[in-house]
């Protein structure tokens, strides 16, 4: 060590200043390394008494480790770590949104106006129509009504004056809404909105929404929230291809923005938070959703101040006027768009917004062969015999649709004349009764569910019921409450379930609905087709088994054609393919189920198949094919209908009476000169020229049938006799049944009514005692009153 220059000269007498520390103790040391040479050299010395207490007090006093930690406690962090991840985790939060901020600029405007077509083809592969043409017209701020800017905002945003661009708390409550259920919602400003629409565009990802975050801050501060509402004003989509507040007050009032009311600007306001489900015209159905809105943009008004109480409630609700369709979906076209973008959009293949923003093509399963054909038998059959010198005949309207029963296929739908005369689709439109044609499906469940009568026979089509007009329907031995009236008041006496389907007696039909029970006849509806929300359905018991419901055309051509799959299923479609760009979308599965058991159903076609060989609908024979169907006449006869199947096909024809004024539900009496129209009338004949021509070339098929125990054969005897009856109603004719069935019954004579009014006991069932809506007679006999609804088949 003496030649290391660090040593040399007479000064350095303390420890050497570097050197190799020694890699273990040396021998006889207590591991020190050293430390005791050290404090030897220094001059120090150990105190007294010192010993290994002494120095292991000595280490801890100078901040000695302490001892590791063991157990369940190694696996908690301590405050330390957490502290550290929490302030990492803010840092980088931090971090990411300056970077985010400094990255992100403002963009060029997206210039909705480029947005594509979106192109509609038949089936097989020629073009329907295309839609997707921008219309807007922007207008300034200041030709904005005050009262219809603050609508908007009650709508959409009531802070949006004094409110940040974004509100992260929205944005991640929308969120968690979206992940647990409660419905897909936005969390999104007024300023988030503008900077979608016209930055950027509605494809919902993550790296849209966090370019949006960014804009709508720097946006924010670089320009006024005046300029940002009049964008958003003009950018935004209010239904009937119409965008910006301009082109939505020409589209649904035929007026400039300027010239918009206060109720008028709280509509328009409502229909931006989903245009088609609130547009009241195109959808009547949606009125009372369309209401509900418009009163929460009202109160939203009324909660800022902007509008008073007795102002609300001095307004009225603004019926917009009739659509305007554009010329490139005249005819059908029109009809047939509105529908494929239902489908899409219902069944969650592609929402509004990116529909609309266009580029697609879809192939729909619309045959270009049928479809004409359709078109063709409505105006020979019926538009063809009316006339101008006569008010009803500007009442009719018609829907049509046809589904392949194998496939679900929808292969032809009628909507009305010309989309750009008659907006509302006749194929689609839910409010209006469907009549008889219901009664099917009450038989198929009395046979799906083994119901008997009160006294405990099978229904099948042999039993024999009562079919004695305004008959008092009856429950374990108790009036019901429900009367109806057959068609033109006549009885019928006895008669078979065959029979009285050919006839359409509601006399029968109602007691054979209580028996099967009516929740049981809904639940068979909704199996076969019938959505479970549809008007009426859930709320008319008793009346059920008549038709008060209100299904569309497509809904019906969906049970019938499950009656002609032998109760087989498969949801109908419109879509055969969707694709962009190239690439296909993945279309939602459909796979077929049993919606009820084929003896059901094929007993059910039994009896149907009378009704057109010679009940109500012998003019369906026209198609020259084994065929069976049934028909129906809503209240009033304000709507006609015709629904039948041949093994091949079925298809649903409906005579709609519509004042094109008011829009409301008009009596088709003396329409094309007629004293009425019934469903075995125009619609039966307008099914079996399509028919015969969307068939035409195919081989006819009959039907190949399975039906429940004793449906073959007529019973030896006579069924179980009808229910007993509250001595209120007339006796009974006494007419025997035909013992060779299925032979014509004899006109029972007129029956006599009792001189005095006898009492009998409250009714114990809970059925109504109100019939459907309008015609409704009441009687009162004792201590107790019903209704009796005057509706025919």
């Amino acid at each position: 060590m003496s030649d290391d220059p660090q040593h040399d000269g007479p000064e350095h007498t303390g420890p050497p200043q570097w050197g190799p520390r020694p890699d273990a103790p040396t021998a006889g040391g207590d591991g020190a390394g050293g430390s005791e040479t050290e404090a030897s050299e220094t001059g120090a010395s150990e105190p007294e008494g010192s010993g290994a207490e002494g120095s292991g007090a000595a280490a801890s006093g100078a901040g000695a480790a302490k001892p590791p930690r063991t157990g369940w406690r190694r696996f908690v962090p301590t405050w330390r770590v957490v502290l550290g991840t929490v302030l990492g985790i803010l840092l980088l939060i931090v971090g990411g949104l300056i970077a985010g901020y400094l990255l992100v600029d403002i963009p060029p405007a997206n210039a909705a106006a480029k947005a594509q077509s979106n192109v509609y083809l038949y089936s097989n592969g020629t073009e329907l129509a295309r839609d997707g043409d921008v219309n807007r017209e922007n207008v300034s701020l200041s030709q904005i009504p005050r009262s219809v800017q603050r609508a908007v905002l009650a709508a959409e945003d009531r802070d949006f004056y004094s409110e940040s661009a974004v509100d992260p708390l929205a944005m991640l409550r929308a969120g968690w809404n979206t992940l647990t259920g409660k419905g897909k919602q936005s969390g999104s400003t007024i300023t988030q909105q503008y900077v979608k629409n016209y930055y950027l565009g509605q494809e919902q990802t993550v790296t849209r929404k966090a370019k949006e975050f960014f804009i709508a801050i720097k946006l924010d501060r670089e320009v006024s929230k005046n300029d940002i509402l009049e964008g958003y004003l003009n950018s935004s989509y209010y239904g009937r291809n119409a965008y910006g507040i301009q082109a939505a007050a020409q589209a649904y009032y035929g007026k400039n923005s300027e010239e918009l009311t206060t109720a008028e600007g709280a509509y328009l306001a409502t229909l931006l938070n989903a245009p088609s489900a609130y547009d009241v015209v195109a959808r009547p159905e949606n009125k009372p959703r369309a209401l509900a809105r418009w009163n929460y943009v009202l109160d939203g008004m009324v909660k800022k101040k902007w509008l008073s109480r007795s102002q609300q409630s001095a307004m009225k609700f603004p019926k917009p006027e009739p659509v305007k369709a554009s010329a490139g979906l005249s005819g059908q076209r029109g009809y047939l768009v509105e529908a494929v973008k239902d489908y899409l959009t219902t069944n969650k293949i592609l929402d509004e917004d990116t529909l609309r923003a266009g580029g697609y093509r879809i192939t729909t399963t619309i045959s270009k062969k049928r479809q004409n054909a359709f078109v063709d038998a409505v105006n020979t059959r019926l538009m063809d015999k009316l006339s101008d010198k006569r008010k009803v005949d500007s009442y009719v309207r018609a829907g049509g649709s046809s589904i392949d029963p194998e496939t679900g296929r929808v292969v032809a739908l009628y909507g009305g004349i010309d989309y750009a005369k008659q907006y509302v689709n006749g194929a689609t439109r839910r409010d209006y009764q469907v009549g008889s044609t219901f009664k099917p499906i009450v038989f198929a469940s009395a046979v799906q569910n083994d119901a008997t009568t009160q006294d405990g026979v099978p229904i099948t089509p042999h039993t024999i019921y009562d079919g004695t007009n305004k008959r008092m329907t009856v429950s374990n031995g108790s009036p019901t409450g429900f009367a109806p009236a057959n068609e033109d008041d006549r009885s019928y006496g006895p008669i078979t379930v065959t029979e009285a389907t050919d006839k359409s007696v509601n006399a029968v039909y109602a007691q054979m609905g209580i028996d099967v029970g009516p929740t049981k006849v809904k639940n068979t509806a909704v199996d076969l087709g019938i959505p479970a929300d549809t008007p009426s359905l859930a709320s008319s018991q008793g009346a059920i088994s008549l038709g008060t419901a209100t299904p569309s055309v497509l809904n019906m051509t969906q049970v019938y054609a499950t009656f002609a799959n032998h109760g087989r299923q498969r949801p109908y479609t419109l879509v055969d393919k969707v694709s962009k760009s190239g690439d296909d979308l993945e279309l939602p599965e459909r796979p077929e189920g049993t919606a009820i058991a084929r003896d059901a159903a094929d007993t059910t076609t039994s009896i149907l198949r009378s009704v057109v060989e010679g009940g109500t609908a012998t003019a369906a024979q026209a198609a020259g094919r084994p065929a069976a169907g049934k028909t129906g006449t809503a209240e009033e006869d304000k709507a006609a209908w015709f629904a039948g199947y041949t093994p091949d096909l079925a298809t649903v024809v409906a005579v709609l009476g519509q004042n094109p004024k008011s829009a409301a539900q008009e009596p088709l009496y003396g329409a094309a000169g007629l004293p009425r129209i019934n469903g075995g009338g125009f619609p039966a004949e307008i099914w079996a020229d399509y028919t015969a021509a969307a068939l035409e070339g195919k081989p006819a098929r009959d039907f190949d049938l399975e039906l429940e125990p004793g449906a073959e054969e007529p019973p030896p005897t006579t069924s179980a006799p009808a229910p007993p009856e509250p001595t209120l109603e007339p006796p009974v004719p006494t007419v025997e049944p035909p013992t060779d069935f299925p032979t014509e019954p004899t006109e029972p004579p007129e029956p006599t009514f009792p001189t005095e009014e006898p009492t009998f006991p409250e009714p114990t069932e809970d059925f109504p005692t109100v019939g459907p809506e309008a015609q409704q007679q009441q009687y009162v006999g004792g201590d107790m009153q019903w209704n009796e609804w005057d509706g025919d088949g």
